[in-house]
């Protein structure tokens, strides 16, 4: 009966989207404010129809209901609670379910603290936001249905897929959707500015909550995934460029250059026209991540569904919300007219260029994810683009924005010289070239990566200081009496200096090890002692476990005992790794037990880990940054006024 109801509920959410459609964007469009106040309760009564479905599904997991067939297919009675719970989105059909819960929340939240919004720029902020969940929600309905019941029930389920059973993917979706369908915010507000003929200062401040918001849980989502690919799949990497990976980290990218244009948007009051097209891009992108994930048109260790027709209804969702939003865009991007001027040399002009480098770079991913699928359609060739491309042609453009991001930074508005922003940066630059000195006395001369890698990093947080103590005046008493916004942008750029550290020392200095150890034998990697004291078999809660006891010891002290498992759930009999790691913050000790050998011992992967905690502790920094600026009270819905709202700027 639960399932019933999550059903009727789900199809009633679609009837509540429709209306919330087409009702308050009529309302705008003839001035009818009754039709215009209709889309708030509308955008709840929706969040709230979801949510019961949401919650009914869940009642179903933790019950293990094996009557409804999404349950018997993804979950099992052995299975503990935390992954019958994250069960419910281990899978197509109920990952959906909270793609569109997520996004009727987002416009429940813009329903409920949007009241300083026009009412009309509200009105058709929540239509967008009702037509792209009336799409999902038809979607859903339609070829993805969550309550199906199947007869008769069984006595178990098939569980759940091995690899997801673990607390970094039971929070890696929840935050990635968060960020992912969090962008739908900045394109509803896109479409609906683009509807009206207007993009002005007041536009630009009530759309940078929300893609920062976006932007931050999207930061979570990713470095969520990166360290459970780190840690969980036992080859002690942090990024494989694969296509999902790849899905993710392009709206991230185009989020970030919307962030920033959009601060010339609100400052200056130019870069109209580019700002409305990198809200769309950037959601564009999300959907091109849903397709990805969920047509089988590439293959990846992270796809949820290989069906074609639901891919082609996808593609049609895409096509029509990008496309329509395109064609307006192209309508209505003449009207856009820039009020300010601004020289090449000046904060305008930085951002413009971290801009252009950020969606360059973004391309660039779309260009190798997407290649070995054009060739295969146009030429029936099978390529396979890595990672030797993207990091060869992604990382100049990184590098680029390293060097110029901490003297856009200090560079004024208007117009700006680069030898007095240099001269302001000189301690940076000490920092930099010493961090650079100091890598290239580790380094061993085979890689110039670890000394680039740290002189940028460095560069980047010296330049962070040093822009927020101009912003204090130089004055230590003022540090604390900044706007958040100042200092959550100076901890997200120290942030992403934290993470070029990590990333480019843990490449460059990384050791490898892999051997035949027997019980009781020691040998050496990098100055470090390990001994294979015993391997014991141990039963778990839903799977048999090959535990290994490993002493880790430096200079003849003992430093701790690691234990290395290999996992095997009866259930799918899917075998799965789980990594020892000695965390620091200098680096990692990773070991990995693999199976027993014909003629004795075990095969031992060891890896040392140079920094490895510093790409995540960077990643945590830039989504802080994020928050401390959300917290800004400049940049929260509610705070602009009516009055600012009511100046047109843009010629109509």
């Amino acid at each position: 009966m639960i399932a019933e109801l999550g059903h009727f509920a789900l199809i009633l959410s679609l009837a509540v989207a429709l209306f919330q459609t087409v009702v308050p964007m009529i309302g705008a469009t003839r001035g009818w404010p009754a039709w215009m106040e209709a889309a708030r309760p509308a955008a709840l009564a929706q969040f709230g129809l979801i949510g019961i479905a949401f919650a009914a599904l869940t009642v179903a997991f933790v019950t293990s209901d094996f009557s409804v067939a999404l349950v018997y297919e993804n979950s099992h009675s052995a299975k503990p609670m935390l992954y019958k719970v994250t069960g419910v989105w281990g899978n197509h059909e109920g990952s959906m379910l909270l793609w569109v819960m997520i996004l009727s929340l987002f416009g429940a939240a813009a329903a409920s603290f949007g009241e300083h919004l026009p009412p009309a720029l509200r009105a058709r902020v929540l239509s967008v936001q009702g037509a792209i969940g009336a799409a999902f929600l038809a979607f859903i309905v339609l070829t993805s249905n969550p309550f199906e019941r199947m007869f008769p029930p069984a006595f178990d389920g098939r569980d759940l897929n091995p690899l997801l059973q673990d607390p970094g993917l039971a929070f890696h979706p929840p935050f990635l959707y968060l960020g992912y369908v969090g962008l739908s915010m900045s394109f509803s507000f896109a479409v609906a500015a683009l509807i009206e003929g207007r993009v002005d200062a007041a536009w630009a401040r009530w759309v940078r909550p929300w893609t920062l918001a976006a932007w931050m849980f999207l930061t979570i989502g990713i470095a969520l995934g990166s360290w459970w690919a780190y840690y969980e799949l036992g080859w002690g990497g942090f990024w494989f460029w694969d296509p999902v990976e790849n899905a993710s980290f392009m709206p991230w990218l185009l989020a970030t250059a919307l962030l920033h244009s959009a601060i010339v948007v609100e400052k200056r009051e130019v870069l109209k026209s580019w700002t409305i097209l990198l809200a769309i891009i950037a959601f564009g992108f999300s959907l091109i991540g849903t397709f990805i994930v969920r047509s089988g048109v590439i293959t990846s260790v992270h796809s949820f569904a290989s069906d074609p027709t639901r891919g082609i209804f996808i593609l049609a969702i895409l096509a029509t919300f990008v496309g329509g939003a395109l064609t307006l865009y192209a309508a209505r991007a003449g009207s856009m007219t820039a009020r300010g001027v601004f020289a090449p040399v000046s904060r305008e002009g930085a951002l413009l260029l971290n801009n252009l480098l950020l969606a360059v770079a973004a391309f660039v991913v779309f260009i190798g994810t997407i290649w070995p699928l054009v060739a295969e359609m146009a030429w029936g060739r099978k390529l396979s683009v890595g990672a030797p491309f993207f990091e060869k042609a992604f990382t100049p453009f990184m590098v680029a924005l390293a060097l110029a991001l901490p003297i856009g930074a200090i560079l004024p508005w208007k117009r700006g010289r680069v030898g007095r922003a240099i001269a302001t940066l000189t301690p940076a630059a000490i920092l930099a070239v010493a961090a650079a000195g100091l890598a290239f006395a580790v380094t061993t001369g085979h890689s110039a990566l670890a000394v680039v890698g740290a002189a940028l990093g460095a560069w980047l947080i010296g330049g962070a200081a040093i822009d927020i103590w101009q912003r204090a005046g130089r004055e230590a008493g003022r540090l604390t009496r900044l706007p958040r916004a100042d200092w959550g942008r100076v901890i997200a750029h120290a942030g992403l200096g934290v993470t070029f550290v990590g990333i480019s020392l843990l490449m460059a200095w990384s050791v490898e090890d892999i051997r035949v150890a027997r019980e009781g034998e020691s040998f050496t990697v990098a100055g470090y002692d390990f001994t294979l004291q015993d391997v014991q078999d141990e039963q778990g809660p839903n799977y048999v476990s090959t535990t290994a006891a490993i002493r880790v010891a430096r200079t003849g002290r003992e430093i701790g005992v690691l234990h290395p498992e290999k996992r095997v759930y009866p259930v799918q009999a899917m075998p799965t790794t789980e990594a020892a790691i000695r965390s620091s913050f200098t680096g990692d000790v990773y070991v990995v037990i693999g199976d027993p050998q014909q003629g004795g011992g075990w095969a031992v992967r060891t890896y040392i880990r140079p920094f490895a905690f510093w790409i995540w502790l960077g990643c945590g920094l830039m989504a802080l940054g994020g928050l401390v600026s959300l917290s800004d009270r400049r940049w929260r819905v509610a705070a602009a006024s009516r009055r600012a709202a009511a100046r047109p700027v843009a010629a109509e």
